[in-house]
């Protein structure tokens, strides 16, 4: 089956968008990006293939067997999950022989394995339950239930919640940064045996895991494009990337505003979405997605955590600085103020958002459809903001947030690679 690859090498996030013959979206992968670039885009490549290969069994199979395919993708990611986590329960437990000191390494060990064992129950509990919105990456999920869990079980035995965090915090990165065995075959028969197999089912997976989906052409974008193992002339602007991906998902669109991670950009686009303008901040990563990962970290809660707590507010505190250098300072003083969390993170997003509308009045201002992308676009607090100033400042408008928005210029490039390989 012929098919093209577009990859988005953000200083976050990695992302990959297939495209199939009639380019339509055939599959999308994501990952953390990591110091090791390549291996960021190697691990969202396999991820959009292995998503590839859950659309073509939904193409195949059919009655009972197509409803079953959601929840087989659910599994699927279960096992994905339990993998790591065996992983990530292995480091820790190695590292606690290296650096506790002895007498306190059973209770650590007992308590290192009670952890584990309940964000286990949790994940094959969740599984049980209709779906529910989180975050996409091992880190997160992992995290937010480590610290959690951690926090409840600390003071037993002389465990401290400092040391067991101190243990996540450096076998977090091993496991992101080690290759992963996450191909579509690791993993398939356990999910298939965890739902059980309606009729047909197995025939469309076997179909999906044989079909051969070797790309014609590969184009790749983002902040860390340099990095990519691909010639000068497969690699595209990440400007021209999604303003050629938000034209694709949103047709009418003239003004595209991406928060990254490490960078922020305002594009003015043609009806054929080609830029005609734009203004971007790279010089630091104050008013991105960094920056709330920063805050995150400041405040022990997962990045997704940030956008929900902050809906939660009643008065949006007045955030002087949105620098990281001095974010963690100013954060503390609010809070030693008694200023709720809540009221800070509504103003910390409002804020992010008043630095990119500075932006977007220096690219051009905002046309009557707007596009907001990049993984900032998922926040509902950041969502909240946008909303409010570009009313406040240009009137009605028409904004798009699409709920795949953070594959954006990911989408962009493969289109770029889909008309390399007509």
């Amino acid at each position: 089956m012929s098919c093209v690859i577009g990859i988005d090498l953000g200083s976050t996030t990695t992302k990959a968008v297939v495209l199939d013959e009639q380019g339509a979206i055939l599959g999308r992968g994501i990952t953390n990006s990591r110091s090791n670039y390549d291996l960021a885009a190697a691990v969202a490549r396999t991820e959009a293939f292995i998503n590839a290969r859950f659309g073509l069994i939904q193409q195949r199979a059919g009655g009972e067997a197509a409803n079953a395919v959601p929840r087989l993708r659910r599994a699927f990611v279960l096992e994905q999950f339990l993998h790591q986590l065996r992983r990530l329960q292995q480091l820790v437990l190695e590292e606690a022989d290296q650096t506790i000191p002895a007498a306190l390494r059973p209770a650590f060990a007992r308590a290192v394995d009670r952890i584990f064992a309940a964000i286990v129950g949790e994940e094959e509990a969740r599984f049980k339950q209709p779906p529910v919105a989180r975050s996409d990456f091992f880190r997160d999920a992992a995290g937010s239930a480590f610290m959690r869990l951690s926090e409840n079980g600390a003071g037993v035995e002389g465990v401290t919640f400092d040391r067991l965090v101190g243990l996540y915090d450096k076998c977090i990165i091993r496991v992101e940064n080690e290759p992963l065995e996450l191909d579509f075959r690791d993993h398939i028969g356990t999910a298939l045996r965890r739902i059980g197999s309606p009729a047909g089912l197995a025939d469309a997976v076997e179909y999906a895991a044989t079909a051969d989906l070797t790309p014609a052409a590969t184009v790749g974008t983002g902040y860390g494009r340099a990095r990519l193992p691909f010639p000068k002339e497969q690699i595209r602007s990440e400007i021209l990337c999604h303003g050629l991906g938000a034209h694709a998902l949103f047709p009418s669109t003239r003004t595209v505003l991406d928060i990254g991670g490490q960078d922020t950009k305002a594009i003015q686009v043609d009806p054929e979405g080609i830029v005609t303008s734009f203004q971007m901040n790279d010089r630091c990563a104050a008013g991105c997605g960094r920056y709330l990962g920063y805050i995150a970290d400041e405040m022990n809660l997962g990045l997704h955590e940030l956008g929900p707590l902050a809906e939660q507010s009643k008065r949006t505190v007045k955030i002087n600085s949105t620098c990281t250098v001095f974010a963690g300072a100013e954060l503390r003083e609010l809070l030693s103020l008694g200023q709720k969390r809540e009221d800070i993170l509504a103003g910390l997003h409002r804020a992010i958002v008043l630095r990119a509308m500075s932006l977007l009045a220096r690219s051009g201002g905002v046309s009557d459809e707007f596009t907001f992308t990049g993984g900032v676009a998922k926040n509902p607090a950041a969502v909240r903001a946008i909303r409010e100033l570009v009313d406040e400042n240009y009137g009605s408008r028409t904004i798009n947030i699409s709920p795949d928005s953070i594959y954006t210029g990911a989408l962009g490039a493969s289109l770029f690679a889909k008309r390399m390989a007509a």
